[in-house]
């Protein structure tokens, strides 16, 4: 059975990392997983040591170690030990050039397909899907491919945000998930707003946190689903 927690963001404003979800990923964690396996490789201006760091420094605190996958002399062997990954943030087109470029994208999805628990936040959202084609970050360099992980069926636009800046004549985040949803049909969009997390069990998925999600498709108004709503029907 996957199990899966995706998360929007790591950091709400004016509070430190990962604190917002640190209470989720414990539970959703539970008493029989004592280490994890991370991986830094969305970094970009941040090295992969400060960055695993500051991700162990906070699991510390509900009892997980952290050990980062840049430091295994052999990273594919390092994920068939671990008890459950951790893929953090930054962005998701180095992210998905560097699982290619470890030869990770196939063995990563066969451990979680068996049951890894997996937990992923903005990038790490990103590759749990079929591509990472509604990620928002810039494609500073170039994977071999946009296909990702293919987790979950659907795709996710982490950081979803209905904002609109003022005297701003482009389009509207909305509006850019709609062209997607428009040249592909039958892809369903999930706009996870900040500080919130999907989690993944089986066929069960559930929203955690205080904001509602919406969702894109073509040819349908777009929907709002709120705090703790199963979304069972996306995993189908």
């Amino acid at each position: 059975m996957k199990r899966l927690l995706l998360l929007s963001n790591s950091t709400n404003f004016g509070e430190p990392f990962l604190q917002y979800p640190l209470r989720i990923i414990r539970d959703f964690l539970g008493s029989g997983i004592h280490k994890a396996l991370f991986v830094p490789y969305a970094a970009v201006s941040t090295s992969y040591d400060d960055y695993a760091a500051r991700v162990g420094e906070r699991f510390g605190e509900i009892g997980c170690s952290v050990a980062s996958i840049h430091e295994a002399g052999n990273p594919v062997f390092a994920l068939e030990e671990a008890e459950a990954v951790v893929i953090g943030g930054g962005n998701t087109f180095q992210l998905l050039t560097q699982l290619y470029a470890h030869e990770l994208v196939a063995p990563l999805t066969d451990r979680v397909l068996k049951g890894l628990p997996y937990i992923g936040w903005s990038a790490g959202a990103n590759v749990a899907c079929p591509t990472i084609r509604t990620t928002n970050d810039m494609p500073i360099v170039q994977p071999p491919s946009l296909q990702a992980l293919s987790l979950i069926p659907f795709q996710i636009n982490p950081h979803y945000t209905d904002s609109i800046l003022p005297n701003h004549q482009g389009e509207t985040r909305a509006e850019r998930l709609l062209e997607f949803v428009h040249l592909n049909p039958g892809v369903r969009v999930l706009g996870l707003r900040e500080g919130s997390v999907l989690k993944i069990e089986g066929s069960s998925m559930q929203l955690l946190g205080d904001k509602s999600v919406r969702i894109f498709e073509k040819n349908a108004t777009p929907q709002e689903y709120p705090p703790h709503a199963s979304l069972n029907f996306l995993l189908g």
